[in-house]
C-alpha cells in the first residue's frame, strides 16, 4: 500500500478531489439506495454500498494505471479506438440492450458486464480530435486540410450516438467545438458548425412534432422540453421528478438534515443516479451542494493549469477536452436537479451509482494525470521538449 502511494504522480490536488468525491459518492449512494435495497436485495442495505466501494476502488486502480502511461501513446491509441468505435455504435443501435426506448448498452459475452458504447466513443473521439488538431497546426486555418479532418469524425460519432442519447451527443459535440476553438480552427468555421448544430436541434424538434415514430426518443425529447418551458400546464405526473427534487432541495436548507436523514429518497425516482445531487443538498444543505460544485470547478481549474504547463499541443488539448467534458456533464446534472435545465439523464461523474461509467470516468482522469505526471518528470529533469518532438513518437 505504501509503495502504491509512493508511486502516485501527477497533480496531487486532482487526486485529493477524486478522493473527496468518492467519499461523497459512498455516503450519498448508501443513503439513497435504501428503498431499492428493500425492493431488490431483501433489505440488505449494505449491498449497494459495498458494490459502489468495489467499483470506485477498481476505478482508482484503473486511474493509477492510466496515469503511468506516457500520454503521447494515447494519440496512437486514438486512431485504433476510433476505427473500433464506429462499428461498436452501429451494433449498439441495432441490437443493444433497450432501456427507456433506447439501445444504449452492450453486454460483454461470457463475463456479462454491460457498458454504454457512448462512453467509449466519447473518450476516443476527444483523443482523436486532440491528435488531429495538434498535428495540423501549420494548416489549421484551412478548410480542407485543417477543419475537415477534425470535424468529419465528430459528425459521424455524434450522429451515431444521437438516436439513443441526445444529451451525450450534445455534450460531446460542444466539447469538440471548444477543442477546435482552443486549437485555433478558423472562427468562421466554428460559428458555422455551432449554427448547424442549433439548426439540427430545431429540426429534430420539428420531426418529433410531425413524425414522432421516426425516431424512438424524439417524443421523449419533445415532452421534456415542453414540460420544462410550460411548467404550469404540465400534469402532476409529468412534473413528478422535478417536484420531488425541489422538495428535497428546499427541505435541505442551508446546512441540510445530516447524512442518512433524507426523506425524498423514498419518493424521488433514481435518487442514486440522475438526481443524486438533490439528495446531497437535502442531507448536506446548500453548503454541501456548493462544496461539490466547487470541487468540480477546482478540477477544471487544475486541468487548465496542466494544459498551460504542457510542452506539447496534444497533451494540452487532450487534458482540456477530457476535463471540460467531465465538468460540463457534472454542471448539467446539477442544473437538472435544481430545475435550471430539462431532464437529461446525465449522471454526476464519480458520485452517481454506476459501474462501467465510473470506470471510464476514472480512466479519463487517469489520462489527465498522465499529462501532469509527464510535466513533473520533465520539470524535475530540467529538460526542454520541442512541441513537434513531443507529438511525433505517438503519431509515427
Amino acid at each position: 500500500m505504501f509503495e502504491f502511494v509512493k508511486n502516485i504522480k501527477g497533480d496531487k490536488v486532482i487526486w485529493i478531489i477524486v478522493g473527496i468525491l468518492s467519499i461523497f459518492s459512498l455516503l450519498a449512494v448508501y443513503s439513497s439506495t435504501g428503498l431499492l435495497a428493500y425492493k431488490k436485495q431483501g433489505g440488505d442495505t449494505e449491498h449497494y454500498l459495498l458494490r459502489q466501494f468495489f467499483i470506485l476502488g477498481l476505478g482508482i486502480i484503473l486511474m493509477y494505471l492510466m496515469h503511468l502511461i506516457r500520454y503521447t501513446y494515447y494519440s496512437r491509441l486514438a486512431q485504433v479506438g476510433l476505427i473500433l468505435t464506429i462499428p461498436l455504435l452501429f451494433v449498439t443501435l441495432i441490437s443493444g440492450t433497450n432501456l427507456n426506448e433506447a439501445n444504449r448498452w452492450l453486454t460483454v459475452p461470457f463475463i456479462n458486464i454491460t457498458f454504454q458504447s457512448s462512453d467509449v466513443a466519447k473518450l476516443f473521439l476527444i483523443m482523436y480530435v486532440a491528435r488531429v488538431l495538434s498535428k495540423n497546426q501549420e494548416k489549421i486555418k484551412e478548410f480542407k486540410r485543417g477543419f475537415l479532418p477534425a470535424i468529419l469524425p465528430v459528425v459521424v460519432i455524434c450522429l451515431l450516438i444521437l438516436p439513443a442519447n441526445f444529451s451525450t451527443a450534445a455534450i460531446l459535440f460542444a466539447t469538440c467545438i471548444v477543442l477546435m476553438f482552443i486549437g485555433r480552427v478558423n472562427l468562421k468555421y466554428i460559428m458555422a458548425l455551432a449554427g448547424a448544430g442549433l439548426l439540427g436541434i430545431i429540426l429534430l424538434f420539428m420531426i418529433a412534432m410531425v413524425a414522432p415514430n421516426l425516431l424512438p426518443r424524439s417524443t421523449t425529447w419533445k415532452n421534456r422540453i415542453e414540460h420544462f418551458i410550460n411548467k404550469d400546464q404540465a400534469s402532476v405526473d409529468e412534473n413528478y421528478q422535478v417536484d420531488q427534487a425541489k422538495i428535497a432541495i428546499v427541505s435541505g436548507g442551508v446546512f441540510g438534515k445530516s447524512p442518512g436523514k433524507s426523506t425524498q429518497r423514498n419518493f424521488l425516482p433514481h435518487p442514486y443516479s440522475d438526481f443524486i445531487f438533490a439528495i446531497i443538498i437535502e442531507e448536506y444543505g446548500t453548503v454541501g451542494g456548493a462544496v461539490v460544485m466547487l470541487l468540480y470547478l477546482i478540477l477544471f481549474f487544475r486541468v487548465i493549469r496542466i494544459a498551460n504547463k504542457c510542452p506539447g499541443n496534444f497533451g494540452a488539448l487532450l487534458s482540456v477536452g477530457i476535463g471540460f467534458s467531465l465538468v460540463f456533464q457534472a454542471l448539467i446534472n446539477m442544473a437538472v436537479a435544481v430545475n435550471l435545465l430539462p431532464v437529461t439523464g446525465q449522471t454526476l461523474p464519480l458520485i452517481s451509482m454506476g459501474g462501467t461509467s465510473i470506470w471510464f470516468t476514472c480512466i479519463a482522469i487517469g489520462i489527465i494525470l498522465s499529462v501532469s505526471r509527464r510535466i513533473e518528470i520533465e520539470t524535475k529533469n530540467g529538460t526542454e521538449v520541442d512541441v513537434l518532438q513531443e507529438n511525433q513518437p505517438a503519431v509515427a
